[in-house]
């Protein structure tokens, strides 16, 4: 048995030290410099991240709260993905403008849209501050008290840290709170849309190719950073300038070939590798599921309106995006976990775990109950997670409810400005009759599927009349769908109008079903605490049980760097996918019936003409897309995808649908990140649209 414990031990260790996973600290790169130059890198640690001297970092920014951008100029051009952007492209656009589909490139700066709310983010410098963090925190401490004390320390850390300066700061735990890290940022406001190309180009394939390779799709966006005349974050002015950055990317059109090293610089949003077999079980079969079954619904029904109305496409494209998104993704995932059998993966490795703690007395006692506490919390949130799940993606998926819910709030009408400009945005891109059937769908499996008892007040009505008819009268009666009446109880400003509303059917239906879904939320709080202190105490005892092993952080939505090289993959048995994609590709995936396959008449001109200019490869060819077995997740979306010596060849978009378990699994075989080739977004702006302006700030080579 001591030998299988030791071959499983090594087998666990070697997995990690061979695959081309990892998602770095750049601070901490150093470590990894010897391991990136033996597989290809021609630059130093201290060219990618340096706080003496500007560095690759300072051209690397998180795009608003989800996303990645890279500088490509001296005067803040910034790419980053089209579906990063979607939402402020769709934002401009209506019938009479319509960037969706036309596209949108300002000519000259004056041109250029501004986003409000939109921010960029850039990292200045990055830190440990464990000790700092957790100064007086002791052993005889409750988990509220630790929490009390560590907001303190953090609060103290953070002031003296932006002290005197435009800085903002941030404190985040990584190893489950094992260790801490502070991270100075400046935080741009004044963001413009400068190009998109239209979605038939950036979007090309839509929900279909989401996931998928070989894969064909545009997915660029460019924006500019504007700063204050002193070149310091700012609002939106028309005074403002062009942010001067400290570094914007050199360029290459030389490509990339099969086994090129390339590495990812940007924000992953969130990885689960150390989470037990409880949690994956827990979302295989139940989470994953539901949200799926739920998603596939509400789809079904936004394509049928969005494909006989041009402007509920328009109206609906950002949403349809988002869900969909989720929804395939979690597919795949599932899909993922199974083929591996992660489950079953985790239990070997907390079989192994058992038997290293039950040689040795005083591991017993420290670990000895970390997988019974494990197996014990799962078991009792598993009704709560499904409650939440389906309310999430059902109840809270019907536009009006949270719509209706936030004005149960009375400071919600206090602010006029603030409530004028809720209330239109929402109806601006707002389709009652869609959101009612979506509503009588999700109600119907709400109900049938849960066992909350905020509904019991509408049982009787709902069990004579039938769900149908029950909501074609909520949406009836309510005033929340009456967008010109809501207007003028906010400019009345008369709070006896504001308690009418309280009454009001919707409010009525909405306001006990959140009271309900807010105290099963704080009782999912308490265990979501105690995960969070067994996960600290699971991950120590992985490290000391594995000392040769080198752990990464789970990704956490800060700048890390992950690095491998461009390779193509087999899928299933006898399919074998090339590392590359070509615009031929998108004539031959061209149907004029389908929205998301139908092509440009531009683009086809110059494909007839070979019109390439100097974006074609040695061959002539036109590149679209490669692929390449970095480790990626959400966030990276926009991610400069750089060669060996540090210039641009590729803007991350998405991962292959075989590959998206690898928040939780990662596999060397099937997992790759899909980028755009640098050069077809290069040929999309200068031969597409004709903004060889733009092609002029850049730093080509």
């Amino acid at each position: 048995m001591k030998k299988f414990i030791i071959i499983g031990i090594l087998a666990f260790n070697n997995l990690t030290i061979w695959a081309d996973e990892g998602m770095w600290l750049p601070y901490l790169l150093a470590k990894n410099e010897k391991d990136m130059q033996s597989k290809g890198l021609k630059i130093s640690a201290e060219d990618i991240y340096s706080v003496n001297q500007s560095s690759l970092k300072d051209a690397v920014v998180l795009f608003g709260s989800g996303c990645t951008g890279e500088i490509i100029s001296e005067k803040g051009l910034l790419l980053t993905n089209h579906h990063c952007g979607f939402g402020k492209i769709q934002s401009h656009s209506s019938l009479e403008h319509d960037y969706l589909t036309n596209g949108f490139w300002a000519m000259n700066q004056s041109e250029e849209l501004p986003n409000p709310g939109l921010t960029v983010t850039l990292l200045i410098s990055m830190e440990e501050v464990t000790d700092k963090v957790l100064a007086g925190i002791t052993s005889d401490m409750s988990v509220a008290q630790k929490n009390k004390k560590i907001e303190e320390n953090m609060a103290i850390i953070i002031q003296n840290a932006t002290q005197d300066t435009h800085y903002k700061a941030v404190i985040e735990p990584i190893y489950d709170g094992n260790q801490y890290l502070l991270y100075i940022n400046e935080i741009f406001e004044d963001v413009r849309l400068v190009g998109a190309p239209p979605s038939n180009i950036g979007k090309f394939g839509g929900d279909t190719d989401n996931w998928m390779w070989p894969r064909h799709t545009g997915d660029f966006s460019i924006f500019r950073i504007y700063t204050d005349k002193n070149g310091k974050p700012a609002p939106f002015s028309k005074d403002n300038i062009p942010y001067k950055p400290k570094k914007h990317l050199t360029i290459s059109l030389k490509g990339v070939t099969e086994n090129d090293f390339t590495f990812v610089f940007g924000y992953p949003g969130s990885t689960q590798q150390f989470i037990p077999s409880y949690a994956v079980e827990l979302i295989q079969n139940q989470s994953n599921p539901i949200a799926i079954e739920m998603r596939t619904q509400r789809l079904n029904v936004i394509k049928k309106y969005m494909n006989t109305d041009p402007l509920i496409r328009i109206q609906y494209a950002a949403k349809a995006a988002n869900i969909s998104n989720g929804w395939k993704k979690w597919i795949g995932e599932n899909k993922g976990l199974q083929r591996l059998d992660v489950i079953a993966q985790k239990r070997a490795l907390e079989a192994i775990f058992s038997q290293w703690i039950n040689q040795n007395p005083q591991k017993k006692e420290k670990y000895g109950k970390i997988l019974t506490n494990y197996r014990d919390i799962y078991a009792q949130m598993s009704p709560l997670t499904r409650e939440k799940s389906y309310f999430m993606e059902s109840f809270y998926a019907v536009e009006i409810i949270p719509f209706t819910n936030r004005f149960a709030n009375e400071k919600n009408f206090q602010n006029k400005e603030a409530a004028r400009a809720y209330i239109n945005n929402f109806f601006k891109d707002y389709n009652p009759n869609i959101d009612k059937e979506i509503a009588k769908i999700l109600f119907k499996t709400y109900l049938d599927s849960t066992d909350n008892d905020s509904y019991l007040p509408y049982k009787k009505e709902i069990d004579k009349i039938g769900i149908d008819k029950f909501v074609d009268n909520l949406y009836a009666k309510s005033i929340f769908l009456n967008q010109d009446k809501l207007l003028k109880i906010i400019d009345k400003g008369d709070m006896k109008d504001f308690q009418k509303l309280n009454s009001d059917p919707l409010m009525n239906f909405a306001s006990p079903a959140f009271a309900s879904y807010f105290s099963n939320a704080k009782r999912l709080e308490q265990y979501y605490q105690a995960l969070d202190e067994l996960g600290k105490l699971w991950i120590q005892a992985l490290m000391e049980m594995q000392p040769q092993k080198t752990f990464y952080p789970d990704a956490n939505l800060t700048l890390r760097v992950t690095y491998g090289h461009v390779k193509g993959y087999t899928p299933t048995d006898g399919v074998e996918y090339h590392y590359y994609t070509t615009i031929d590709g998108i004539m031959q995936k061209e149907n004029p019936e389908i929205y998301d396959y139908v092509v440009t008449d531009r683009l086809k001109e110059l494909y007839l003409k070979k019109d390439y200019g100097q974006y074609a490869d040695k061959n002539g060819e036109l590149r679209v897309a490669f692929i390449a077995d970095n480790h990626t997740t959400g966030g990276n979306s926009g991610s400069p995808v750089l060669n060996a010596d540090g210039h641009l060849v590729g803007i991350n978009f998405d991962r292959c649908w075989e590959g998206t378990m690898s928040d939780i699994k990662f596999d060397s075989t099937q997992c790759r990140n899909i980028s755009l080739d640098i050069r077809y977004c290069l040929f999309i702006i200068d031969k597409y649209a004709g903004a060889k302006h733009l092609i002029d700030e850049m730093s080509i080579n």
